[in-house]
């Protein structure tokens, strides 16, 4: 086993986290509601602004406790942000808010 903490802190400025469950219940969840276009949404949005694989990742993860039949849960990390019912279409404002609109503010030599 080899602890990598400190060499990630260095690396990430942000960790973008979109739940992707989907489950068969008769509860809500973001897999259900489009939560894989969400996802790609994000990814694109960051691609635009060639700041995917820098300083931002983005995972797919289960359930982050935000369920609802009107968009997906995502929360970016380490600063403590938290979304729910986030559409595709909301992720701009979503991401500029935490990263600037040309993710000027991603803390990486792009």
């Amino acid at each position: 086993m080899k602890e990598q903490t400190d060499h990630q802190r260095d690396r990430f400025d942000a960790h973008v986290f979109v739940c992707t469950t989907d489950r068969d219940a008769e509860y809500a969840s973001c897999g259900a509601a489009g939560a894989k276009t969400t996802l790609e949404a994000v990814k694109d949005w960051l691609r635009e602004r060639n700041a995917f694989w820098t300083a931002v990742s983005v995972s797919e993860t289960s359930c982050l406790g935000l369920c609802s039949e009107n968009g997906t849960a995502m929360t970016i990390q380490p600063r403590n942000v938290w979304y729910s019912d986030v559409q595709p279409g909301d992720v701009p404002d979503v991401l500029e808010s935490a990263f600037g609109p040309d993710a000027e503010r991603v803390c990486d030599e792009r």
